[in-house]
């Protein structure tokens, strides 16, 4: 038997006696001596590095994804109460404030029906902005925005009320018009509230998250404070008072349209077409002299603008014009179709003791673009 077949049989024998060693197993080897499950440990390390790192996208993802979300939620109140803002100053406002001018001279009971359709929109848009769909980063915007709209919604309830009484004539239509001239005073504050509050916290939340803005301006529901003045409204409402009385004033008495421009289009009048850039909402700068000799106070500017069968006006009022003065007033006029022919008809109307009036009035031909 050769050395080598010894040397098995004494390995494989067992083990008798006390002098005997049980040999130990062998440790199984990879190749390159490596133990059996440390390639396992390292795919279970890539692995788990794998997992982080997908986490990490995924928290990424979400958090630009909730980001972009909230961004566009405050973009989305911006849009919104910039609307709400400007069909309480064109749907609103303006008309009302026409149908209070000269009232006196109107049916009574279509100065009532007209300002009453008024007041339902007034509330409707005050339920539109409480309606909101608010972000966070603009309840103190969205607060102030829901006073706001209230005190119009007031203003106008109290008007609405009180105008029957004030177109009836006598004492009590005098009583009627001071309270109404005091219910201005809602309007006002209204106004405050959108230029000291609501604009600036809207502006300065979308500055705060890297957004341009607002969308919304400072228009004031108010035309101008002098309806605040019960002599004032009484004159405006009844067409009688203060500017009557200044005809029998020494001196002449005159107004004269010189010209219209929105931005930098100077209107031609017709029958020359002008083409005109000033969007869906052009604002039109009037330029008026007074061409007498007395002062003119209140003198009123109306614009009218003509397109596809409909009309779209606004108006405007001068406090004071001096003799021999000119002023510019900036009269913007919403919802021009672009595109389309238009007629433009601008006004000043005659100041009481006028005898001249062929000069307050301009006709223009345009086509409103972008």
């Amino acid at each position: 038997m050769s050395f080598f077949d010894d040397d098995e049989e004494t390995a494989t024998q067992p083990a008798t006696g006390g002098g005997s060693r049980r040999p130990r197993p062998r440790t199984p080897r990879r190749s390159g001596g490596e133990p059996p499950d440390h390639t396992l440990i390292v795919r279970r390390r890539i692995a788990l590095a794998i997992a982080i790192v997908v986490l990490v996208v995924i928290v990424l993802v979400v958090n630009g994804c909730v980001s972009s979300e909230r961004q566009s939620a405050m973009k989305e109140y911006d849009r919104e109460v910039a609307l709400i803002a400007d069909e309480s100053n064109s749907q609103v406002a303006r008309p009302l404030f026409g149908e209070l001018t000269n009232a006196s001279k109107k049916t009574a009971i279509d100065v009532e029906g007209q300002v009453d359709q008024l007041r339902v929109k007034a509330q409707e848009l005050a339920s539109h902005a409480a309606g909101l769909s608010v972000p966070g980063e603009m309840e103190s915007a969205q607060r102030s925005l829901l006073l706001a709209m209230n005190l119009r919604e007031e203003g106008m309830s109290k008007i609405a009320s009180l105008i029957g009484q004030a177109l009836a004539g006598g004492a009590a239509a005098k009583h009627a018009i001071t309270l109404i001239s005091g219910d201005m005073e809602l309007f006002l504050a209204s106004d405050v509230l959108f230029s000291q509050r609501i604009v600036p916290y809207i502006s300065e939340t979308l500055a705060a998250n890297d957004l341009t803005g607002p969308t919304i301006t400072s228009k004031t529901f108010l035309p101008n404070i002098g309806w605040l003045e019960p002599s004032v409204a009484t004159e405006r409402i009844t067409g009688q008072g203060s500017s009557t009385s200044s005809a029998t004033e020494e001196g002449t008495h005159g107004s004269a349209l010189l010209g219209v421009s929105v931005g930098a289009n100077a209107l031609e009048p017709e029958p020359t077409l002008n083409h005109v850039s000033g969007g869906t909402n052009p604002t039109f700068t009037v330029e008026v002299e007074n061409d007498g000799s007395a002062a003119e106070s209140e003198v009123r500017v109306n614009v009218a603008v003509t397109a596809e069968d409909k009309k779209f006006s606004a108006s405007r009022t001068i406090n004071s014009l001096q003799p021999e003065s000119k002023v510019n007033v900036e009269i913007p006029v919403d919802g021009v179709p672009l595109g389309v022919g238009a007629k433009v008809e601008v006004e000043v109307q005659p100041v009481p003791g006028e005898t001249e009036t062929e000069n307050n009035k301009g006709v223009y031909l345009a086509v409103f673009g972008k």
